[in-house]
């Protein structure tokens, strides 16, 4: 197996830089995203919309789930797997940018995924709005040559078009939900309604034909609604929906309450990661309480929560006085646009320390790459550009920490360099977050999001793969740059052993 970041440069991508063999795969060279685009941003306009004048989701979900009721689902919406207790999955997280970062992804995910029995994907299955004529170049093509079933949990980017090519695909060839009568003029919801993002006329003309790039039995997986359960082997694995602002509705919230009480060990699955950046972010349920307080009560069991929206790969072990531990993953490294690692603070939370905590990429790379981008983007290299070893030595200093991997050539950190870290939005320890900082990574996030200018390896890309015994599970992160030698042998960012048979201390 390739050496990873955490060991050597060359295993981050930043030397023995042969392209990978991935473009062989894309058919077509479909259209750059840039969410600098007036005419994108207006179409994935819901999520404001929602904000603003009164979320829909819940409504809408609820009339998904009685339609496949109706339809002969299974009213737990819980699917039913017969798989031996030993097996495997893959989990990937935002995929569907139907372009080099998601296609990069591919040959070493197939690799990786050799003998598994399912993969999930964690949130956006399709950028930018979801819609049914992208799902050929952003789900069928590039997914064709993994023989098993992929289900799916939907992010706010699939509910741009409200799910509706979703619910095509993965729940049984749903039809449209009948139109509802316009709301009451001058309301909230009246004005919201003239505004909304619909699905085009137009679209769906390629959809059959592209679906049968995917048609063979042993892919084929139909789930009860947006939101499911899985029985498999020793685990229930559970997938929420988080709608378009990361949040649960009170239906969907008492399901999760009754499935999380069968007695096997379980995982959750959902849009909306729990620990991310440093940060707790528990999901509210509509009604009260969240979804952390259903995963940490000890009867439920759960061992893990992966989470999708942000896309690069976190880890937090979250210990507990009775002896648990649950793994808090993001997970949304599968193809969109990489966020920035480097914008994380030193780790302090729930316990968890810099010493536990792991992303993916580290946060030096994450800064080489950003200062490296915005070099190119605003011509600026000689002076705005940071190579991997003069940002992992401004990290470790501004962090104060040792370096990740074994540094390089030894490095004078210059006023420069502190000042390209600082504009970056490099993280600090806790005890400087009351100083001031620019808020360069909201910007980032809000308004200078990379996008189509990162085309360009290494991507930094990550996926899963869980291996289940009775005993225990295995995560682990592999990685994907667009490098040849990552493409033939995708290295391990991070691996964890998680216990399924666990005797608790008594408190």
């Amino acid at each position: 197996m390739s050496n990873s970041s955490r060991v050597t440069a060359k295993g981050a991508g930043w030397t023995d830089v042969a392209p990978g063999n991935y473009r062989s795969l894309m058919k077509t060279q479909n259209g750059k995203i840039s969410w600098l685009n007036p005419r994108m941003l207006w179409a994935a306009r819901n999520g404001v919309l929602a904000s603003w004048l009164g979320d829909p989701t819940g409504h809408i979900r609820s009339r998904w789930v009685a339609q496949r009721a109706a339809a002969g689902a299974p009213v737990d919406k819980v699917i039913r797997r017969a798989e031996p207790d030993s097996f495997s999955f893959m989990v990937i997280g935002d995929t569907g940018e139907g372009n080099d970062p998601q296609y990069a992804v591919i040959p070493g995910f197939l690799k990786a995924s050799q003998d598994t029995k399912f993969a999930v994907i964690a949130s956006d299955v399709i950028y930018p709005v979801g819609s049914a004529d992208d799902y050929g170049p952003k789900f069928f093509q590039p997914y064709q040559d993994y023989h098993a079933p992929i289900y799916a949990i939907p992010g706010n980017h699939d509910w741009y078009e409200d799910l509706g090519a979703f619910m095509r695909v993965f729940c049984g060839d749903a039809p449209p939900l009948p139109v509802e009568p316009s709301p009451r003029p001058l309301t909230r919801a009246w004005i919201r309604s003239l505004l909304w993002h619909r699905q085009r006329p137009a679209d769906g003309q390629s959809f059959e034909k592209a679906r049968q790039l995917r048609s063979a039995p042993a892919q084929q997986a139909v789930q009860p609604g947006p939101y499911w359960a899985m029985d498999v082997g020793p685990l229930r694995i559970i997938g929420v929906d988080t709608g378009l602002l990361g949040t649960l509705d009170a239906e969907q919230g008492a399901w999760l309450r009754d499935v999380s009480q069968d007695p096997r060990p379980k995982i959750l699955i959902t849009g909306s990661p729990l620990y991310v950046d440093g940060e707790y972010h528990p999901c509210p349920i509509d009604g009260g309480g969240t979804v952390d307080d259903i995963v940490t009560m000890p009867e439920h069991r759960f061992v893990a929560v992966i989470g999708g929206d942000i896309h690069n790969y976190q880890r937090y072990p979250v210990q507990f006085a009775d002896g648990r531990t649950i793994q808090y993953v993001v997970s949304g490294g599968g193809g969109a646009f990489t966020h920035a690692t480097h914008t994380i603070p030193q780790v302090s939370i729930a316990g968890v320390t810099e010493q536990d905590f792991r992303c993916y990429p580290l946060r030096g790379d994450s800064l080489a790459f950003y200062s490296q981008l915005y070099g190119r983007r605003f011509r600026l290299r000689r002076l705005f550009a940071l190579d991997e070893d003069e940002a992992q030595a401004v990290i470790t200093e501004r962090l104060s920490m040792p370096p990740t991997r074994a540094p390089g050539p030894e490095v004078k950190i210059t006023r420069r360099i502190r000042l390209l870290a600082g504009l970056l939005g490099t993280g600090r320890r806790p005890d400087h977050r009351k100083r001031f900082r620019l808020p360069v990574s909201k910007i980032y996030s809000q308004l200078l999001s990379p996008s189509s200018a990162t085309y360009s390896p290494p991507f930094f890309k990550s996926f899963l793969r869980l291996d289940v015994t009775p005993d225990s599970l295995r995560l682990r992160c592999f990685a994907a740059t667009g490098n040849l030698v990552q493409e033939t042998d995708p290295p391990v960012e991070d691996e964890v052993t998680i216990p399924l048979r666990t005797v608790r201390k008594t408190v």
